[in-house]
């Protein structure tokens, strides 16, 4: 690439720009040809998700257990997500999948695949369509001219102005009907349509209007240059250095670059995404509760504060959210408990309802045709949807108020509260493990994680204080 650069940028000097002549498409495939002129964007591509996606073993675990249980049918249906620039290379049909037979521009989502999309012909299932030449597209209205590639702005790379196209069409996943015997196929994953609901994508506000990137690609306030390579200058922008890491739920559960940086990152995302909270208060602006005992009853109000979509969303119906409740007497025996879960246990399958829930359980109840619970995607004929919603309109109220009748109320003196989640439950890597697909050790990687939101204290002494005078709730 250096070779490439230094040849263009004689080129540069002698015939002006116009004469640009880039390096051939498959090295502006490889991400390390990126990672010369944008080493930070590259340093944090490597360390994401995105660069993991082929290497997952629960994906790939998956992908082999989904071919033998389809008879092939499965075919590149994982694969054009996971590994999307393999497929446009003919690089593998999806059968006995192995990333580490794939070049590194062919492993994972690459820096070529998304720079490169010229259209976005679907909502789902990768509906993107590249161009294939030596343009990168990008957000940056006037991109500087130069020798590495041809540069474009595009509006669907722009997470100010776009709607999420790009991003929904491979966030969004539905079985098709080959696959389950459905008609019309089975929405899995619809986390571009929860968005497309609220009113994040509806105001045209662009002070509320927030795109999938301007949440996972925050821009740096700060001037910084895009790209720095000898003889190029670069103009520092505001809000043009957007982050590559694109946090989550999901996380490496093999060594990976940047695996501790991904952790804090997932935690930033996660510790505001919902909170035990009471209601706004337009008059005092104020949220007092969120746990209260009165009525007869103990109740507990759970919010959506920064998601854009559902929660928890994407693979839904393989995440595991869950509330627990632990209410104590004075002398500190439990009296009462809900979501109290072994640590290497999934939460109970309850069903899900507000008014005395025996737990309350965030995710998809997947079922398969006969009725019977469905652990793999492509068995699914019917979703159940238990998840938090968020506003259609500003002001909505899309909260959540669990209620227990309790015969010990005036016993309770502390109550406290966390929100637990789990990426994947262990009875998928259980089966997986049981099939010969998953390698045993993946399982103890997993990681429960808190949502900080969702930790909050209610006590006998305090309740009725502060923002909560004149109720039985706890003070913000």
């Amino acid at each position: 690439m250096k070779l490439y650069a230094f040849l263009a940028l004689l080129c540069l000097a002698a015939c002006g720009d116009d004469a640009i002549h880039p390096p051939p498409i498959a090295e502006l495939m490889k991400p390390e040809t990126c990672k010369e002129c944008h080493a930070e964007h590259y340093n944090q591509w490597a360390g994401s998700m995105h660069a993991y996606a082929a290497d997952d073993p629960v994906f790939v675990a998956m992908n082999n257990r989904g071919q033998r249980d389809t008879g092939d049918k499965l075919g590149t249906f994982c694969v054009s997500c996971h590994a999307p620039m393999a497929v446009k290379l003919g690089l593998t049909d999806g059968r006995n999948f192995d990333p580490t037979t794939l070049p590194p521009e062919a492993r994972g989502v690459t820096c070529y695949f998304c720079h490169n999309v010229e259209a976005v012909t679907d909502t789902h299932n990768n509906g993107l369509t590249l161009a294939m030449d030596q343009t990168m597209r990008g957000g940056v209205r006037d991109p500087v001219k130069s020798p590495a590639h041809f540069s474009k702005y595009d509006e669907l790379m722009d997470s100010d102005r776009n709607n999420s196209e790009m991003c929904g069409s491979c966030h969004d996943i539905v079985v098709p009907q080959e696959l389950n015997g459905v008609a019309g196929g089975v929405a899995v994953e619809r986390t571009f349509a929860e968005w497309k609901q609220t009113f994040f994508a509806t105001e045209s506000d662009p002070g509320i209007h927030l795109s999938c990137g301007a949440c996972h690609m925050p821009g740096d306030p700060n001037p910084r240059v895009l790209a720095d390579a000898a003889g190029l200058t670069v103009p520092a922008r505001r809000n043009a250095f957007h982050e590559h890491a694109w946090p989550a739920i999901d996380q490496a559960l093999t060594p990976w670059p940047g695996i501790d940086e991904q952790a804090a990152l997932i935690k930033r995302e996660l510790d505001g995404a919902v909170r035990v909270v009471g209601p706004f208060n337009v008059i005092a602006q104020t949220q007092p509760g969120g746990i209260c005992i009165e009525e007869n009853l103990l109740k507990i109000r759970l919010d959506t504060i920064s998601p854009g979509h559902a929660f928890p969303s994407g693979a839904a119906h393989d995440r595991r959210a869950w509330l627990e409740v632990i209410a104590k007497n004075a002398a500190g025996d439990v009296i009462f408990s809900s979501g109290v879960v072994p640590e290497d246990a999934d939460p109970p399958d309850d069903p899900f309802v507000e008014s005395n829930p025996v737990s309350i359980g965030l995710w998809d109840r997947t079922f398969k045709s006969d009725g019977a619970p469905a652990h793999f995607f492509w068995e699914i004929a019917e979703v159940r949807s238990h998840l938090m919603k968020v506003p259609t309109v500003r002001g909505e109220d899309h909260s959540y108020n669990f209620k227990w009748q309790l015969p010990n109320l005036n016993e309770i003196d502390r109550v406290e509260t966390r929100l637990l989640i789990r990426a994947l439950p262990f009875a998928v890597l259980d089966d997986l493990e049981a099939s010969g697909d998953l390698d045993p050790a993946v399982r103890g990687q997993l990681k429960l994680l808190t949502v900080e939101g969702g930790r909050s204290v209610w006590t006998k002494a305090t309740k009725g204080m502060g923002d909560a005078i004149n109720t039985g709730c706890n003070p913000n």
